[in-house]
């Protein structure tokens, strides 16, 4: 790592260089450490200079200001984050940026460190979060160190008892699953119309719950958005009639309600989740290919129309690395474009270009700063699946070496939690675990066992969740949510809440 120092030089010379040049200047002096801010920058991002800024003291109309709280190396953190990039940190960085976001209350930085949680820093994380008060940091370290507590368990109990205890308090992440179904009614109720997840200790898929009679799974949008399941949209037959509306699954009090549907009712949709917010990307339209995006703010309960895509695209390839939003379009002549959308500027942007032929399929995943772009191997071996990893922080691809899946089961439904990677089949539930740019197989499970199109997640269930529900294949007990049987169509007889 570079002397600090010279980071400092190098970053002021920067901003001395033209980032800023239409606003005020602040300097900021850290144990003799000097750096030139933008006011308008710190203003709108850091609560503390805000404040500083607004109160009429003295301080606020001095050129330079002395910071004795901070450390100058998370005050370079904090500019690079505030003027867009996004560093990876090492063990020094991450203490003292988590003691900056504490002291100066910046929410941008608290978040850039949220993304950037792994199994190496995690507890790192989590012991300083809670020491400083980020509980915002400290709680979603926590859950991550949940999800791999088995192989954390032992530096985990280093920690301050109250800090055990809350990780233990939290519930881990399970897999689940549900297949491509069509609504059904209550004189043809389906047994297999049934959201599940995989009792990994039991190695069986076990029902959680029933779907909502005119809910339809086929060609909707299924994302899971602050541990609530939502299903928008979909298709009633092979007509193509599209449901016109959405529900949402909470696990907490174990009960289904109804949303409203996108504005331009679509088929063959992508539906993400993030940051409050469910994004509709393309999909079909009375069997015309959408460019159009819409989003739905949860807390607002209504839609609207977004920057679109850049070109019409149905099933979008789609994946969430270090909380930013990723597709793949294919162009043809083995291109595949790589595009983010930035939310704050409401606006997609090519990040870069794979040139690979390939036969079939298209799937994308992400661990850390990395993108997982999966493949059909070429030709007579379609049936297995290849890898090209795109790491976002140099910007450059490697070509994951090895083949995987085979004719029992592929790649493209991979969920990542931690550090492992979970695939499934009907015959096979395979994790594998990532090391040096690479996936081995950690251990096979049971296979879901159903046809059709399979939808994976994660989401955090009730503790006692194993000890109330059946195993999938031979479900016979009764719905344990809310009775939707004589739920109509989703137009405007359903009432917003069931």
């Amino acid at each position: 790592m570079k002397d600090c120092s010279m980071e400092v030089m190098e970053f002021s010379s920067c901003s001395q260089s033209g980032r800023c040049e239409t606003s005020d200047k602040l300097r900021v002096n850290i144990n003799g450490s000097v750096f030139e801010i933008d006011k308008s920058t710190v203003t709108e991002n850091c609560e503390y200079f805000r404040a500083l800024f607004q109160s009429g003291m003295r301080e606020c109309r001095q050129e330079e200001i002395q910071l004795q709280s901070v450390g100058a190396l998370g005050f370079l953190v904090l500019l690079q984050v505030l003027h867009g990039e996004r560093p990876m940190l090492d063990s020094d960085q991450i203490v003292e940026a988590i003691e900056c976001t504490a002291f100066l209350q910046v929410p941008l930085l608290t978040k850039h460190l949220i993304s950037i949680i792994s199994s190496e820093n995690c507890v790192l994380m989590y012991h300083t979060a809670a020491t400083y008060g980020v509980w915002e940091l400290s709680h979603h370290s926590a859950l991550f160190i949940r999800d791999m507590y088995a192989e954390l368990k032992e530096d985990v109990h280093t920690l301050p008892r109250k800090l055990v205890e809350y990780v233990e308090s939290l519930r881990p992440s399970s897999y689940m699953a549900v297949c491509s179904h069509s609504p059904s009614s209550e004189l043809l109720h389906d047994i297999q119309r049934t959201v599940c997840f995989l009792d990994e200790e039991q190695n069986e898929w076990r029902v959680f719950t029933h779907l909502p009679p005119c809910t339809s799974t086929t060609m909707a949008g299924v994302a899971v958005l602050d541990n609530k399941l939502y299903i928008i949209g979909g298709v009633h037959d092979v007509s193509k009639r599209v449901v016109e509306g959405g529900f949402c699954y909470n696990s907490n009090d174990n009960s289904w309600s109804t949303i409203c549907g996108p504005q331009q009712l679509r088929y063959d949709f992508t539906l993400i989740g993030l940051e409050g917010c469910l994004y509709a990307l393309g999909g079909k339209s009375n069997m015309k290919v959408l460019s159009s995006v819409e989003h739905f703010r949860v807390s607002k309960g209504s839609w609207g129309f977004i920057s679109p895509l850049p070109c019409p695209t149905a099933s979008v390839v789609s994946t969430i690395a270090m909380n930013r939003i990723f597709i793949c379009l294919w162009r043809g002549e083995g291109a595949t474009d790589i595009h983010e959308y930035v939310t704050e500027e409401d606006r997609w942007i090519l990040v870069t270009t794979l040139i690979r032929q390939h036969s079939y399929g298209l799937y994308m995943v992400a661990y850390r700063d990395n993108l997982y772009v999966m493949r059909n191997g070429p030709c007579d071996d379609f049936l297995l699946c290849v890898m090209d990893c795109y790491n976002l922080t140099l910007g450059q691809w490697t070509a994951v070496p090895g083949q995987y899946g085979n004719s029992k089961g592929s790649l493209f439904t991979a969920v990542v939690r931690g550090d492992s990677v979970f695939t499934l089949s009907r015959h096979v539930t395979t994790e594998y675990t990532v090391e040096d740019n690479r996936w081995k197989v950690k251990r096979q499970m049971k296979g879901f066992g159903r046809i059709g199109s399979i939808y994976t997640f994660l989401m955090r269930l009730p503790k006692a969740t194993a000890s109330l529900m059946e195993n999938c294949p031979g479900l016979t007990t009764k719905q344990t949510v809310r009775d939707l049987s004589v739920c109509p169509r989703l137009s405007s007889e359903c009432s917003d809440n069931i």
